[in-house]
């Protein structure tokens, strides 16, 4: 018999300080120097541990959003409210929206659920077109689609979901100079000129519900595997830096591997860990990969890990059919619809957070049913938070998975 645990949680409230959250897929971050010193405010050695951030994340988890309750996209987290009267106007607008790319399941789930909003704001005369010029994970690419849209000079709204953030922190700039409001999201730039910046609680939130999870289901001195796609990303390095870090403070063996979410890779790790000896919990930064590796403890015929996923429909179905003790965490993907409901808010001159702090909650075994049925039919690349229900097309345009 494979094991299943009961599921335990622990409550955890810190409070910290206020800060920007980074960009969440970037891979033109500089990993760190892997030989530098430990840092004096904890983490280890790892040197994309914040201790402000993780203590400011550690506490907006726990916070409970303002805004509506059934809809998760417009609501906020300790948010400073920013007067946009200057941008009141009456009459569609034209929206320019300069996008790092659609190459992967969770951005192609984001970008399907954006159009489907933009029709609902096309038929009320907010937005009379939204031109999208996509780069291509390109921050060269990025930027020239940046000044494209300032010469044209037809853009009434700029949204950017930057490639990376220092590289696109003077474009964006540019846009700002030109006096029409700039709405980012996602991932973050090194200005606070734009009008808002959207985005999930952030990495290091990802880092404690995933670690803390694991810690109340398993035993000191048991070992994790870290399975994690690439280096240099900053979201993502973030939340290992957090579960390392609570890892090294609760007795956890923890060991990591950059995977590149191949299968087979993720099939040989864990087959080699294994032949190293007991393998009691798996830690995943995102879901690409997560079938694969159960199925290496089934092809391995030794009891199911303790595992953290992602909200992506293979995570949850392997999950429901296995009976494994799981955790989805989830970097909410409803943050695709905040665009463009901050831009109708803008040229309705309303209050809008500076720092839009969307909620982020994971999925638990309780919920997990109430996932999968509410999700029935999607693909498995779909996630289950998308936030698109009450969206003209459901569910047909995200089963069909037609990219726009």
């Amino acid at each position: 018999m494979r094991r299943s645990m009961k599921i335990a949680t622990t409550a955890v409230a810190l409070v910290g300080l206020f800060a920007l959250a980074g960009c969440t897929t970037d891979p033109n971050v500089a990993p760190p120097d892997s030989s530098a010193e430990p840092t004096e405010d904890g983490g280890g050695a790892n040197e994309w541990f914040d201790q402000a951030l993780f203590d400011t994340q550690m506490a907006q988890r726990e916070v409970v959003p303002e805004g509506p309750e059934d809809e998760p996209y417009l609501q906020y987290i300790d948010a400073e409210m920013v007067d946009t009267s200057e941008f009141a106007s009456t009459g569609p607008k034209k929206a320019c929206f300069a996008n790092a790319s659609i190459s992967n399941p969770w951005r192609q789930t984001g970008w399907i659920t954006m159009n489907q909003q933009l029709e609902v704001l096309q038929e009320q005369g907010v937005i009379s077109e939204m031109e999208t010029r996509d780069a291509q994970d390109s921050d060269d690419t990025q930027i020239a689609d940046i000044d494209y849209f300032i010469s044209e000079g037809g853009c009434d709204v700029f949204i950017i979901s930057p490639n990376s953030t220092a590289a696109m922190t003077p474009a964006v700039e540019r846009a700002c100079d030109t006096g029409k409001p700039v709405i980012v999201f996602d991932r973050g730039v090194e200005t606070d000129c734009p009008v808002t910046f959207i985005h999930p609680i952030g990495g290091f939130a990802w880092g404690i519900d995933t670690a803390q999870f694991l810690i109340d289901n398993l035993e000191e001195g048991d070992k994790v595997v870290g399975l994690r796609i690439l280096p240099g990303v900053d979201v993502l390095e973030q939340r290992w830096a957090a579960a390392e870090y609570m890892f090294e403070e609760a007795g956890i063996d923890a060991v990591d591997y950059f995977t590149g979410a191949d299968p087979a890779e993720i099939k040989s790790i864990i087959s080699d860990e294994l032949a190293k000896g007991d393998v009691a919990g798996i830690w995943m930064d995102a879901g690409d990969g997560a079938v694969a590796a159960i199925e290496a403890f089934e092809d391995a015929g030794v009891d199911y890990p303790v595992m953290t996923g992602e909200d992506e429909m293979s995570f949850l179905r392997k999950w429901k059919e296995t009976g494994l003790t799981g955790l989805a965490p989830v970097y909410s993907n409803f943050q695709w619809r905040t665009p463009l409901l901050a831009a109708q808010k803008i040229f309705a001159g309303e209050e809008i957070p500076k720092e839009w702090v969307l909620p982020q909650s994971p999925i638990t075994a309780e919920e997990v049913d109430q996932y999968l049925e509410a999700n029935d039919g999607m693909p498995d690349g779909h996630y289950a938070k998308f936030g698109g229900e009450n969206l003209p097309g459901y569910p047909e345009v995200w089963q069909e998975r037609q990219i726009p």
